[in-house]
């Protein structure tokens, strides 16, 4: 059975077309859950670490968001040079990408990296 260092959790929350507060899903947030799903691949961490979907994390005005467990950094991504990015620096190496980090929610510059 499977232990998972860190979790990705995605928001592919769904709201109509006319709501004030937008949607995930709108701003693409199921091809970048299934980007996040294909790094764990590529970086040979498939059972180390899981990227979930998620419903609304609140965050829908400034989505695409995504909450990485343990830490809970919380980052804004908007293209999959993002989640490479985000999967190389912070679950790999341990370092919290700034420029993605969603405003409002401090985060460590540093997190333990990632031990396979």
């Amino acid at each position: 059975m499977s232990t998972f260092t860190r979790h990705i959790f995605v928001c592919t929350n769904q709201r109509s077309p006319d709501d004030p507060r937008g949607s995930c899903s709108k701003l693409g947030s199921e091809a970048l859950h299934a980007c996040f799903k294909q790094e764990a691949k590529r970086l040979d961490l498939k059972n180390v670490v899981r990227a979930n979907k998620a419903g609304c994390l609140d965050h829908c005005a400034e989505g695409p968001s995504v909450v990485i467990y343990p830490e809970g950094v919380w980052y804004q991504v908007k293209t999959e040079a993002d989640v490479t990015e985000i999967m190389e620096r912070h679950v790999v190496k341990g370092e919290v990408v700034t420029r993605l980090v969603l405003p409002d929610h401090p985060a460590p510059t540093t997190v333990p990296p990632l031990k396979p």
